[in-house]
């Protein structure tokens, strides 16, 4: 197979990577990735403005001619012409951008565009912790939590593009809490790592570091390997009501394995072990030794998602 340079584009709500992605050798070559920021609060034209300059910059780095562009982008993406079709309040104006069309008009290369969670799912299934699995349940859990499906390396994207949302579904912990997303008692508020935070003060614990910085996830993880019993407390609710979700969704799905990321599935035995009793709760026998692996690529992944939906059209209709 002869090897193909992609110019690779990772936009999230706080910064945006760009490099080079080099895909037809034994493995991904990851290479010359610059990160700035994204500035989203500055409005849709102006993240599209840094996008454009980015690649650019990522064009005369190549030593050789990159093929195209592969862009990984938050928010919901119609990956048939790379138009951002909905994009919350972390991105205002992001919606409505015509991105992949504009980044093709101003550097004169063709782009597909995929959602960052397809793109990192992608990534994963083909690579990274999935590359030998037939199918795979790819979530990534941090500041929020999104999911995807990949089945023959292929993404199921739904009926609106907005498939995989499992940060989305109703998870009876969080019964009366608000959601993002203007609905209530779905996983994310109390499992990503801002519900844990909360969590965590709620039960008494500490709202400042020792150092006077706002608390944090990798903080509460360190109390509670220590013994610190609100850390403890929070850790669990939160891996519990994963491991739940988890359960349910391999009921429905049947992957050949599920694949965590993000940080807060980087916690320690406190959580992990409160995610697999939750996810034992749950899971019907059949699917209860579905394996629950972590993510290899860490933040490769949505770039090298991103160069492969560009070569191969990852995706599917349904």
């Amino acid at each position: 197979m002869d090897t193909k340079t992609i110019v690779s584009v990772d936009i999230g709500g706080t910064k945006i990577a760009c490099g080079l992605v080099t895909l037809g050798g034994e493995t991904p070559v990851v290479e010359s990735v610059v990160k700035v920021p994204t500035d989203a609060q500055l409005g849709g034209e102006h993240v599209l403005a840094t996008v454009i300059e980015q690649v650019k910059a990522a064009i005369e780095r190549c030593d050789g001619d990159p093929v195209g562009v592969g862009i990984s982008s938050a928010g919901v993406v119609n990956p048939r012409n790379g138009d951002i079709t909905y994009a919350n309040e972390l991105m205002p104006g992001w919606g409505g951008t015509a991105l992949g069309a504009e980044v093709t008009a101003e550097c004169g290369l063709p782009c597909r565009v995929l959602n960052d969670v397809h793109a990192h799912a992608l990534g994963e299934a083909r690579h990274g912790g999935g590359r030998d699995a037939s199918s795979c349940l790819v979530v990534a859990v941090g500041t929020g939590i999104g999911g995807a499906f990949v089945e023959h390396g292929h993404i199921m994207l739904g009926a609106h593009d907005e498939a995989g949302h499992i940060g989305h579904v109703c998870c009876p912990a969080a019964a009366g809490i608000p959601c993002s997303c203007g609905a209530s008692a779905h996983l994310e508020p109390i499992a990503a790592g801002p519900g844990i935070i909360r969590e965590y003060i709620r039960l008494g614990g500490d709202e400042l570091c020792a150092d006077g910085t706002p608390m944090h996830g990798a903080e509460i993880d360190a109390r509670a390997a220590a013994g610190d019993e609100a850390a403890i407390g929070a850790e669990h609710r939160a891996g519990l009501a994963l491991g739940e979700v988890l359960g349910s969704m391999c009921n429905m799905l049947d992957p050949a394995c599920v694949i965590l990321s993000g940080s807060v599935a980087q916690c320690g035995r406190n959580w992990s072990n409160a995610m697999t009793e939750g996810f034992k709760s749950q899971a019907m026998p059949p699917v209860a030794t579905t394996p629950i692996v972590g993510g290899e690529l860490g933040g490769d992944a949505p770039l090298i998602g991103a160069a492969e939906n560009f070569v191969s059209s990852g995706y599917a209709e349904c």
